[in-house]
């Protein structure tokens, strides 16, 4: 579903007008949490070059910024604001329909995970099991989306297989080393998208940021890793039994999404919607019962939510005026 905008003077004379139904209404503030940096080895720094963001530590490359995140070993706090200082899981547990709205998962914790990839090396070829594999081997189902922010020339994504290859001769590129011939290529521009269902081979390639729109998982079985060893010529370690268990091998030279209207991508999971904004328009949430999560794109929205942050709507609360052209991603669950 669109999420709604118009002029910001339209939406104060509308507001102006239904002033007598509003009176009751009690509407909360945007939320904004406090980002979780991840040290990778195939990180980089383009969230301080790029975004501006103060890293925490100048030495260490940061590979994933988790701005939005309830799980027991990483968990989001709310900077600033009525909520300043409380967990996500805080909210969702305790404030659910308050902030969140009606009809959501009954789940224990928040059932997505918002990140920032800064991907200044290749990430290993991996896949993530589906829902039934998952129980199985004791890991979580994850399918995901990824939104192209940043794109240096020539980098490439690996994403399925490529025509010709099959279980058999993929089995044996693992013992020659040579998986790279068996996966798909894409080079992809600034501004693509594409759709990550669980089971799909694929990797990251080096010089992209990237936003991931996830579930709420941290299940991922690599399968190769170029060949790469450590300090001490040790490779890393490799999830191969596991990763041929989930691999969709039917998923053949898939291509960039190509997305109709707004819709970039919609699953049982999540919605995401991509929206162009001019200086002066609003955004708010697709449904007035529901919040949705706001990634600022390119630009800024009021309240100095600049580029790269992700912010929590809350159900019932006033949409977000953009300051200037702005283009911006909304999340929401079916």
């Amino acid at each position: 579903m669109r999420g709604t905008y118009s002029r910001f003077s339209d939406w104060h004379t509308e507001k102006l007008a239904n002033s007598a139904l509003l009176t009751n209404i009690s509407t909360m503030e945007v939320i904004t949490f406090e980002p979780l940096y991840m040290e990778r080895l195939w990180g980089g720094r383009a969230l301080e070059i790029i975004y501006g963001r103060p890293l925490p530590r100048p030495d260490v490359l940061f590979g994933e910024a988790w701005e939005i995140v309830d799980r027991e070993d990483a968990q989001s706090v709310v900077f600033g604001g009525e909520f300043s200082g409380i967990s996500l899981h805080e909210l969702w547990r305790d404030r659910r329909e308050e902030i969140f709205g009606e009809g959501l998962p009954d789940s224990e914790r928040f059932p997505l995970l918002i990140k920032i990839l800064d991907s200044a090396d290749d990430l290993s070829i991996q896949v993530h099991p589906p829902a039934d594999i998952a129980v199985k081997l004791g890991g979580e189902p994850k399918t995901e989306m990824w939104f192209i922010a940043d794109a240096k020339p020539g980098s490439r994504l690996y994403v399925g297989l490529r025509q010709g290859a099959t279980r058999e001769s993929f089995e044996r590129a693992i013992a020659e080393g040579t998986v790279a011939e068996q996966v798909h290529v894409i080079t992809p521009r600034k501004g693509d998208s594409i759709f990550i269902e669980s089971g799909r081979l694929h990797a990251i390639g080096a010089g992209f940021l990237i936003h991931e729109i996830q579930q709420n998982s941290d299940t991922t079985y690599r399968v190769f890793d170029w060949n790469r060893t450590d300090t001490a010529g040790n490779p890393r370690q490799l999830h191969v039994e596991e990763s041929l268990v989930c691999i969709d091998f039917e998923d053949i030279e898939p291509g960039m999404d190509k997305p109709e209207c707004d819709m970039l991508a919609e699953c049982p999971f999540f919605k995401t919607t991509l929206h162009d904004l001019a200086a002066g328009d609003i955004i708010s949430n697709p449904l007035p019962n529901r919040f949705s999560l706001i990634t600022v794109v390119e630009g800024c929205l009021e309240s100095a939510h600049t580029t790269g942050r992700t912010v929590l709507l809350p159900s019932g609360a006033d949409g977000l005026v953009a300051t200037v052209a702005t283009k911006v991603l909304q999340i929401t669950i079916p």
